[in-house]
């Protein structure tokens, strides 16, 4: 676990990339994207073994089942598309029935599915901060961009943590990942640090010259 400042808020990042906010008790989640491999067969592309979601909320509700949040909260794209919150298979749609007995739900719409479980909004205001799915005026959480970080020739999903946006990595299980140090997210993000998932959760700063610096 990472402990993380952020427009006064302590948060903690979690090596699964989930983010927990103490004083809050809630768990925030980006980008499951539950139903990406049906998705992509049914539109004719790629045919990939359909376990990514079950992973995926394999992963989700033991975090669920750690933590004991009040309130879990999903920042957009948490099915790949309208279609899949339809198509979920009895498993998933168990489990996913499990963490709603356990805790609070509230989806934040995405640009892949303005849908979602539970109570369902295009964001909201916790405290300082507001919450949806692409980042706009700060200080705000989100998600969308998939970010990744590099350190030690090794490519890892990322918070990225800056003046007036945090970040979250994508937490589905296929999914891809944009660069933390291209154009697009560090002239988003600005200077601050990348917190990158997995064991140790090392630190690394991003921005301008510290693209290739590491902590």
């Amino acid at each position: 676990m990472r402990e993380i400042t952020f427009a006064g808020q302590r948060l903690i990042a979690q090596p699964s990339g989930a983010l927990y906010w103490p004083e809050e008790d809630s768990l925030i989640v980006a980008d499951l994207h539950l139903g990406k491999s049906e998705r992509m067969a049914r539109r004719g592309g790629a045919l990939l073994p359909p376990f990514e979601s079950l992973d995926t909320v394999i992963r989700l509700e033991a975090e669920v089942l750690r933590l004991r949040p009040s309130r879990l909260i999903s920042l957009g794209d948490a099915f790949d598309d309208d279609a899949a919150a339809g198509e979920i298979a009895p498993e998933i749609a168990g489990r996913l029935t499990r963490i709603a007995a356990q805790t609070e739900l509230l989806w934040i719409a995405g640009n892949h599915d303005p849908i979602g479980l539970g109570r369902t909004v295009e964001e909201t205001q916790i405290g300082p901060l507001t919450l949806r799915h692409i980042a706009g005026a700060g200080p705000d959480l989100s998600g969308h961009y998939h970010p990744k970080a590099t350190i030690a020739r090794r490519s890892h999903r990322a918070f990225l943590v800056g003046r007036d946006h945090l970040i979250l990595p994508a937490f589905g299980t296929y999914t891809g990942g944009l660069d933390c140090d291209g154009p697009e997210l560090s002239s988003l993000v600005g200077a601050g640090i990348a917190v990158l998932t997995g064991p140790g959760m090392p630190v690394r700063p991003i921005g301008q010259s510290a693209a290739r610096q590491s902590l």
